[in-house]
């Protein structure tokens, strides 16, 4: 028998992949470096980009923010939380998407490194059932670039759905370095739509520029794409 090449699920990363929220992350760094006197650069910044939030954190406490990691996190989180909640700068093509997504009954989860207060203040702003459930970073005990994330993303679908998910079948949407491992180490299908930093094309990934333009049917051709290369 054939593999299957139908699209099971999209996994979609949130920070600079379906909503433009790294300059708040940005300026919520400076912002805290700044109680300390430290100059922080966007280029210091732009490392962080796709980290698991502790990660970025210690990497804070490192460059003297005399704060515990918790501290740190919750003033972040603080900061980027009144930002959106002015205004939800979203990227291109990812709400149209996600639409076309739901309207063919593909089901779609949220998987980010930020935790549970910013990605449902996020959720909460897309029309009911466009995520199926969200994995925020304090559900995992390894980060981005560590699979863990995705494959609890998998988990969790195949018992939402009470089927067994194939990772050939799933397409993982992200922005970072970070992310884009995470996805690929997984098994999933990685597509990178870079924004704040650049990603590199390179073998395992599909690169696109934008999701403008972009439909379900681009995204169930690199999953009968993978499918093919492996029978």
């Amino acid at each position: 028998m054939a593999p299957n090449p139908a699209l099971q699920a999209v996994f979609w990363d949130m920070d600079g992949t379906l909503v433009d929220t790294e300059p708040y992350w940005f300026a919520a760094e400076k912002e805290l470096m700044a109680r300390f006197g430290v100059s922080w650069s966007d280029e210091q910044a732009m490392a962080l980009v796709g980290n698991a939030l502790p990660d970025s954190a210690r990497a804070l406490q490192a460059a003297g923010a005399e704060l515990g990691i918790r501290e740190i996190l919750d003033g972040m989180l603080d900061s980027v939380v009144r930002s959106v909640q002015q205004e939800i700068p979203w990227r291109p093509g990812a709400r149209e998407l996600l639409a076309e997504l739901y309207a063919a009954e593909i089901p779609c989860a949220m998987v980010t490194m930020s935790e549970a207060l910013l990605a449902h203040v996020i959720a909460d702003q897309l029309p009911e059932g466009t995520f199926r459930f969200l994995v925020t970073g304090e559900m995992v005990s390894l980060g981005k670039p560590d699979p863990e994330p995705y494959l609890l993303a998998a988990k969790l679908m195949g018992e939402e759905l009470g089927t067994s998910m194939d990772l050939d079948r799933i397409v993982a949407v992200e922005d970072s370095l970070p992310g884009v491992a995470s996805a690929k180490a997984s098994g999933a299908v990685t597509l990178a739509v870079p924004n704040a930093v650049e990603v590199p094309q390179q073998p395992g990934i599909t690169r696109w520029e934008t999701l403008a333009g972009h439909t379900v049917e681009d995204l169930q051709a690199l999953v009968a794409e993978r499918v093919s290369a492996s029978a």
